[in-house]
Order: C-alpha cells, then sequence, then structure tokens
C-alpha cells in the first residue's frame, strides 16, 4: 500500500481568474469549500497517512488553511523559493519523503482512482513510475498516452482532436528512491523531461482506471465542478 502522497499546489491559477480572485488555484472554492479539500478526503479514505504539499504562490494561505482544518494530519510543507517546475518540485518534495513508493498528484484535479489497485499494479510491476490514465471520448485539451500489450508505456502524443484514448490523469505511483537517483536539473517539467524522456529507458506502465475525473484549470469546469462534487 502506498501510505505517502505528494500533492503539487503551488499553481497560480491564472486562467481561472475570470472567475476566481487571486487565490491559489487548488484553494479556489468549489461547493463551499477549497477545491484541495475534496482531493485530500479522497486520499484518507484510501488509507494515505502523510502528506507532503508543494507549495509556492501564496503559501502561506494554504499552509494557514492546513493547520486549521487538518492539525490531526501528518503534514509537511515543501515551499519553493523560485518556481522550479512540475519535476523539480517533484524532486524537492520526494527528498522530504520517507517511503520507497510515494503517490504523485495535483492539488487541482480530482481523480477518483483506486489506490489499491494502482499500489498493487505499481509494485507487481517494480515499475519506476506508473501513471493513472483517464479513458476518454471526443475530445482535444489533451495529449494521449499510449500503451503497449503489457500496459508499458509505448508513446505520448500531443494535444490534438481525438475521438477516444487515454489521458494522463495528472497521479502517479513514483519509486522515490529511483527517482532522486536520476541526473536531473533543479527546474524541470516532470511531464516533458522526466515521463516523456524516459519512458522508454525507465520501467514505465500506464493504469487506465474509468472513475470521475476533473481538472478546474478552466473556467468551465471549475464550474461543472460546484455541481459535480457537490453531489459527491
Amino acid at each position: 500500500m502506498i501510505k505517502e502522497a505528494i500533492i503539487l499546489a503551488g499553481g497560480l491559477g491564472t486562467r481561472l481568474r475570470s472567475v476566481v480572485s487571486d487565490l491559489p488555484k487548488c484553494m479556489a472554492p468549489v461547493a463551499g469549500r477549497p477545491f484541495l479539500h475534496f482531493v485530500i478526503e479522497q486520499l484518507m479514505r484510501q488509507g494515505v497517512e502523510r502528506f507532503i504539499f508543494s507549495l509556492g504562490y501564496k503559501h502561506e494561505m494554504i499552509e494557514a488553511w492546513l493547520k486549521a482544518q487538518y492539525s490531526m494530519l501528518n503534514i509537511q510543507c515543501a515551499i519553493e523559493e523560485e518556481p522550479l517546475g512540475t519535476g523539480g518540485a517533484v524532486k524537492l518534495a520526494c527528498s522530504m519523503a520517507t517511503e520507497k513508493n510515494v503517490l504523485v498528484l495535483n492539488g487541482d484535479t480530482f481523480f477518483n482512482i483506486d489506490l489499491h489497485q494502482l499500489a498493487e499494479f505499481h509494485t507487481e510491476q517494480n515499475a519506476d513510475c506508473t501513471l493513472c490514465l483517464k479513458p476518454m471520448l471526443n475530445f482535444d485539451r489533451y495529449g494521449v498516452v499510449e500503451l503497449n500489450k503489457d500496459h508499458s508505456i509505448a508513446s505520448f502524443k500531443e494535444k490534438s482532436r481525438y475521438e477516444s484514448g487515454f489521458i494522463n490523469g495528472g497521479i502517479y505511483a513514483l519509486n522515490r528512491e529511483g527517482f532522486l537517483q536520476e541526473d536531473l536539473p533543479q527546474k524541470f517539467s516532470f511531464e516533458k523531461e522526466y515521463l516523456e524522456l524516459f519512458f522508454n529507458k525507465r520501467k514505465m506502465f500506464g493504469l487506465p482506471q474509468d472513475e470521475y475525473f476533473i481538472d478546474i484549470g478552466i473556467p468551465e469546469d471549475y464550474e461543472r465542478a460546484q455541481v459535480e462534487l457537490k453531489m459527491k
């Protein structure tokens, strides 16, 4: 079981400025609560015991909210003094983690994965990184991840119009020890400079899970989350 999670919550929320005031994206109010609440609660229900929050923009606001709402949780915060990119943020947070394998996810995306299934698959494959993939139909906002028959990553395809495909759901089971041994810079993109550069050199797999998924990065989906997450 994976009991330690790294949540990337340093986003500026620039594309949400038209509907949300000057807040970190993960703190945008949804159904009366910061969006981050739904992410944390889902992980707690599935047995995550230790949380490392990767913070940057307005980190004091998030830290104060965590202290007020989740004082009982085992929480650490990795603060970026300057933007490090998603990869640099993961690397900094991994240096504070303690488990061999950790969960890495975005604080502005809710993907109702089965964490037990992910952890089991990741361990069985002895994977360096396992991506949670969401099957989607008729979309153009995301790129596509293609798999080989054994579920290893075959390719990453750019954003385009697709009738169907697996998208990267932004949740990863990561072999922390192996990741920290990679010769990676201080600032880099986890998606472009780790996943896309290393998938054919390391043991990287994709696990499709057809569960509820929403990314509040654009106003339309942010408004949709108000209704859907309230129902959940």
